[in-house]
């Protein structure tokens, strides 16, 4: 069991920018698939990036492509979701999540450890 924790959510503009931190307590990430997702109120669960473990190939939701980057930390026990551009429709909590493994997963019921989700607010 991987305990993750984000921050670095908050209210801001449209247009402006954030950038969220997931962080592992006591492990790195760099051989775990770590993403990404956002839930609304009402909606379910959406996949908005991931990076891949070793190789670090990243995957993007076609909605956030051009505006967010998934990227590590130089420490390894950290991944950062860098939001720019952003819209209201991106207002959601923001949740990390990672598993072992090797390739690409968008379903949220691929993943195994979640952190308690950061809360996004992007004002018109």
């Amino acid at each position: 069991q991987v305990q993750l924790v984000e921050s670095g959510g908050g209210l801001v503009q449209a247009g402006g920018s954030l950038r969220l931190s997931c962080a592992a307590a006591g492990r790195t990430l760099s051989s775990y698939a770590t993403a990404w997702f956002r839930q609304a109120p009402g909606k379910e669960r959406a996949f908005v990036a991931q990076i891949s473990s070793s190789v670090d190939n990243t995957y993007y939701a076609d909605s956030v492509k051009g505006r967010f980057t998934i990227s590590r930390g130089n420490a390894e026990n950290t991944v950062y979701l860098q939001m720019n551009s952003l819209k209201p429709e991106d207002t959601a909590v923001y949740f990390c999540a990672s598993r072992w493994g090797a390739g690409t997963y968008r379903l949220p019921s691929s993943y195994d450890n979640w952190g308690q989700g950061t809360q996004v607010t992007v004002s018109s």
